[in-house]
Parts: structure tokens; C-alpha cells; sequence
């Protein structure tokens, strides 16, 4: 039985708790994924009695690689039941270093995500929403179907594959990259100057191709009531010159996830002196720390370093994945276990890997 401490809500939990809590679901045999019950075999700790808090989730590996080939019946915990057993999709990360890794995504957590993120767009209305993001495998185009849902529009979408870009990048081919990203504006463009469009929900390599055409500024500074970008690096410069110049009066917002948290974090109200978004997370149930890349050591607020993800619900785990991003630590809010974070960006190599972002 799912003790009521793991139930997905907005109310304040103790977190040294829900992480014992936690342990107990996931490597149960009664309610634990098959997965995490055959994985627990292989570890040097028991869960249930070794994890007692957050911090004590470092022990636990970097399994995510394991997510490239593994069956997904074996990621499904066994006590979810009735609409908790609901699956949104199954989703696939990015492609960025090898073999996308798949996920299962359950329904009731994904509306939790979205609800979660929805005071950004709480006084939108009645909108259409145009999602300039990749669908099919990828959760971000799941996402902007049920953000267009909330809002009582349609989404209007165009065919992206992100990996074909980044396959044509890592082969020298900018040339051909070059095209492609701007066939996808093309098709941008003809939805932009005949559709109604009130929300933007975009990459920002592609919304900085958009900016590029002074036909489709003015479209965008016409109807769209507000711009999520997400997906890749946004600096402080650019995203200085979007709010100020080219769309200064449109709310622009960011958001920084993974697939393999099976979420994201938001972007925070409060300004930076540097001009820098933060991002938060829907503790405790997605939690960041940020380490030494060389030592895996955990650093100070105010300091560089790599990203470390968890998703920590009883619909999946996913402790301890060191991510393919760098960014400062920034103090968490409070009452929220981990960090937050700001000015992320990509390490250059990752498993040995060259990173490449393309348009996602």
C-alpha cells in the first residue's frame, strides 16, 4: 500500500520522509518496479535501510545509460494501480550523447508537471498555441498538447527532427543544417501570418532564426500573448535582447528539463543582477545538485560545476544522473531539498562524446 506521503501534491512534505518512504515503494517487492528490484541485487547498500535522506542518494549509480535497451514493462512499479497505472507515453531523450534512453511517463505525474508550471500562462485565456518543438518520441511536443488543452485552443505544430540536425551537424554538414533549419522556418512562418497563435512555445536557436525575418516579429508582436522556450542554452545576452528589443513586451519565460527526470524545473519571478534565469524545481520530487566534474564533489552556491539530476516519485526513480549541462548553483527556495540553479549550458563532451545542441 502507497503510503500517503508519496502522493503528488502541492503541500509541503518532511523530506527526510518522503525519501524513506520512497525506498520503501521502489524496492518492495510488492510494489516495486521490476527493474529496481532485479537492480537492488547488484548494489553494495539496501535502500530501504541505507537511504534515509537526500543526500544519502549518492550512493546510488548512474544507471540512466541502462534506459537506451531496457524492456518497459520492467519500469512500471507494481502497487500503481486504477488511474495511477495510466500511461501518458513513452518517451525518448534527445539523442545528444548515443542511443536515446526510454521512459515511461504516467499520466497523473504529467499533469502534476504542467498544473505546476501553469501560473506562468494563469491569465492567458482562450489561446492557440504553436509548438516550434520536435513531437513524436520527444516528451516537449506531449507537453504542448495538453498546455493548448489547458487553455481551450488548438496546437498547431510543424515536423522537426532534431536528431537528422544534429546528425547533419556531426557530420560537417552545416550547409545542409543551415537548410533544414530553415525549412523549418518556413513552415513557421505560414501558420505565424494565418493562424491565430497566442502562446510560443520554441527553442532558442529557433527563435533567434524567427527574429531574423522582420515579417514574423511583427506577427509575434501582433498576437502571441507569451514565448516558453526550452530545449537548449539561452545566454544572458541574447535573452537580454529578446526581452528588451526584438518582443519587449511579451512575457518570456524559460524552462529547463530532461526527459530523464521526466520533467523540467521553471523559470523564477525574481530577477538576477546578472540578467540570468533561475530555475526551480517541483520539489521534492525533481531535485538538482550541482558537483565538481572532476570529482563529483558537491559545491558552494555561487559556483560552476555539473549538473546532477533526480526524479524521486513513486511513479519512477531516477537518482544521481550527472547530466550533459553546466551551471551555477543558486540557493533553492525554501522549504525545497537540492538547488536550484542558473546559467546553464552544455560541457562540451559527454561519454566521450562530442555535445551538440542543433535546434534542440
Amino acid at each position: 500500500m502507497c503510503s500517503a506521503v508519496l502522493d503528488i501534491s502541492t503541500a509541503p512534505v518532511d523530506p527526510d520522509e518522503y525519501i524513506r518512504e520512497l525506498m520503501t515503494w521502489h524496492f518492495s517487492e510488492e510494489t516495486g518496479s521490476p527493474y529496481w528490484l532485479r537492480r537492488a541485487r547488484t548494489l553494495d547498500f539496501d535502500p530501504r535501510a541505507d537511504i534515509r535522506t537526500f543526500a544519502d542518494l549518492t550512493r546510488f549509480p548512474n544507471v540512466v545509460n541502462e534506459f537506451r535497451d531496457i524492456t518497459i514493462e520492467d519500469l512500471i512499479p507494481r502497487g500503481l494501480e486504477g488511474p495511477d497505472r495510466e500511461i501518458a507515453g513513452i518517451f525518448e531523450s534527445g539523442g545528444t550523447t548515443g542511443l536515446p534512453k526510454r521512459f515511461v511517463m504516467f499520466d497523473r505525474w504529467m499533469e502534476f508537471a504542467l498544473g505546476w508550471d501553469e501560473f506562468h500562462y494563469a491569465e492567458l485565456g482562450t489561446v492557440n498555441t504553436l509548438a516550434i518543438a520536435p513531437s513524436g518520441p520527444h516528451m516537449f511536443g506531449e507537453f504542448a498538447t495538453r498546455r493548448a488543452r489547458r487553455h481551450h485552443g488548438v496546437k498547431f505544430t510543424i515536423d522537426l527532427d532534431p536528431r537528422w540536425i544534429k546528425h547533419l551537424i556531426a557530420q560537417g554538414d552545416t550547409e545542409s543544417a543551415d537548410r533544414y533549419a530553415e525549412h523549418l522556418v518556413d513552415q513557421v512562418a505560414h501558420i505565424l501570418t494565418t493562424q491565430s497563435v497566442g502562446i510560443l512555445i520554441t527553442t532558442p536557436p529557433l527563435l533567434e532564426r524567427l527574429a531574423r525575418r522582420p515579417e514574423l516579429v511583427e506577427a509575434i508582436r501582433k498576437q502571441v500573448k507569451f514565448i516558453c522556450w526550452s530545449g537548449a542554452h539561452m545566454d544572458a545576452d541574447t535573452r537580454d535582447i529578446f526581452r528588451r528589443e526584438i518582443f519587449p513586451d511579451i512575457p518570456l519565460k524559460g524552462l529547463y528539463g530532461s526527459t530523464t527526470i521526466l520533467g523540467m524545473s521553471r523559470e523564477r519571478d525574481e530577477e538576477r543582477p546578472d540578467g540570468l534565469p533561475v530555475f526551480d524545481t517541483p520539489s521534492p520530487y525533481i531535485a538538482f545538485r550541482v558537483v565538481d566534474p572532476e570529482t563529483g564533489a558537491d559545491l558552494d552556491y555561487g559556483q560552476r560545476g555539473q549538473v546532477v539530476m533526480n526524479h524521486l516519485t513513486k511513479y519512477a526513480l531516477l537518482p544521481n544522473n550527472l547530466e550533459r549541462d553546466m551551471a551555477t548553483k543558486v540557493e533553492p527556495l525554501p522549504g525545497a531539498i537540492g538547488c536550484a540553479v542558473a546559467d546553464v549550458g552544455p560541457v562540451k563532451t559527454f561519454d566521450d562524446r562530442s555535445v551538440i545542441e542543433g535546434v534542440y
